[in-house]
């Protein structure tokens, strides 16, 4: 029998890309933004080498963009990517609340629960990082409490561009009115009572019309690089 090993604690490159990872989501490097390997090294005090491995994990995850001989940039999705984005998400976040319903119901409604309750003064402030990290979570929260980890699995592998495009193009839209929160009441309300027809029906306007203001965003800024 092959000996047993304890895992070892978290390499430096994936606290690395964890610390990266983090400051993409709430927009510190804006999307399409150059991400300098010698500045990350610098600024974190460590070699290229766990800044590189780092960036290669990002980049498995879709935030990244690594073209070789010029240089590692945050991901800036294409109208098309945008649109398939929103359509994998009405059909997996439905599914996954139905799920969640039945395995854990009072789970998912606490974790939703916390996350509007964290909403709240982040509208107040006008905090859209506060804001988008809440949203994040009461989304998580259907896949958390789903009890099927290939839908957790499967979810994870768009997190994070979500969750990036969340405060970066509609968070500050989002603190700034109460539609969002609103809906997200309204969602919250629907799940707890298993009312999941009329669940999907917003969930589905709730994603598209984040992708409505994704698009227009971007396409204003590529207006603005010309």
């Amino acid at each position: 029998m092959r000996s047993l090993k304890l895992d070892t604690p978290k390499s430096l490159s994936q606290r690395v890309m964890q610390r990266l990872r983090q400051a993409i989501i709430d927009g510190e490097f804006a999307l399409g933004a150059a991400i300098s390997e010698e500045m990350v090294a610098n600024s974190f005090g460590v070699s290229r080498t766990p800044v590189r491995e780092a960036m290669g994990q990002l980049q498995a995850q879709g935030l990244v963009v690594i073209r070789p001989q010029v240089g590692s940039f945050v991901f800036t999705p294409s109208a098309d990517d945008i649109a398939a984005l929103c359509t994998f998400r009405i059909a997996l976040e439905p599914k996954a609340a139905e799920l969640a319903f039945r395995h854990d119901r009072d789970g998912a409604v606490a974790t939703m629960s916390e996350a509007i309750a964290a909403m709240e003064p982040a509208v107040s402030a006008r905090d859209n990082i506060a804001y988008g990290r809440a949203d994040a979570a009461f989304h998580e929260a259907l896949f958390t409490h789903c009890g099927n980890r290939y839908l957790v699995e499967s979810y994870q592998l768009v997190s994070g561009r979500v969750a990036a495009l969340r405060t970066n193009l509609t968070s500050p839209i989002d603190v700034r009115t109460r539609t969002s929160f609103d809906e997200h009441r309204k969602l919250l309300d629907l799940f707890a009572r298993g009312e999941f027809a009329a669940f999907e029906a917003l969930m589905t306007t709730h994603i598209t019309n984040s992708g409505v203001v994704y698009a227009k965003a971007l396409k204003v800024e590529a207006l603005k690089v010309e």
